[in-house]
């Protein structure tokens, strides 16, 4: 996308993204859905390292972000969630191509609360639902046949009443220690701007701009 087209957001200025780095973030990604051509902006590649210092990236979907940090939900018998427990630190990094904006968050990760779960839970489509019982995340799978035939039998099991949150189910929220908000600017001389937490700011923000 060319700097003429609509989609481009802009030179960044530190006025512009003010001074509470998780409220500019929740506006990005609202600018992010109401602007970008990316057919799910709340996809962002969580990474982390596990117990024995392997480190991986995958894609989440970050469903809010709240005044605490940022929630994704998954399996916790997962990959992810092994490794999560076991170091709990991630980073999260949202890419909106046609905006020529990123948005990179590292921080320590922590299990919501069951009830925070059980609340998102109740909103997932009835096959989601069941597909959270059904699938074993990252263990090896015989075939596809005996996945879609659990996923039968959970529904039988479940037929007529709602479909209860699986204890191994539910979300994290990363609590960010570092914020940056890049944004693409011509010949590479992108703009950065990088929020650390420190406690003897007064708004608990230590904020400077990166070179590119």
């Amino acid at each position: 996308m060319s700097r003429g087209e609509a989609g481009w957001a802009g030179p960044l200025t530190l006025a512009s993204i003010g001074r509470d780095p998780i409220e500019a973030s929740r506006r990005w990604l609202s600018e992010a859905y109401a602007r970008s051509r990316v057919k799910y902006p709340n996809a962002a590649c969580l990474s982390t390292v596990d117990g024995q210092g392997w480190p991986a990236g995958r894609m989440v979907l970050v469903k809010e972000i709240d005044p605490e940090g940022y929630v994704f939900y998954t399996n916790y018998e997962s990959a992810k969630a092994r490794a999560l427990d076991a170091r709990p630190r991630a980073a999260l990094c949202f890419h909106w191509h046609d905006l020529e904006r990123q948005l990179c968050v590292a921080g320590q990760a922590e299990r919501v609360p069951a009830g925070e779960s059980d609340d998102y839970f109740r909103t997932r489509p009835r096959d989601s639902q069941l597909g959270a019982w059904a699938s074993k995340q990252s263990a090896e799978l015989a075939s596809r046949e005996a996945l879609e035939a659990k996923c039968g039998e959970l529904g039988e099991r479940f037929r007529g009443r709602d479909v209860p949150r699986p204890a191994h189910w539910g979300g994290y929220r990363v609590i960010p220690e570092k914020i940056e908000f890049w944004q693409g600017r011509p010949g590479r001389l992108h703009d950065r701007f990088l929020f650390s937490r420190e406690a003897t700011v007064e708004d608990g923000w230590r904020v400077c701009r990166l070179s590119p």
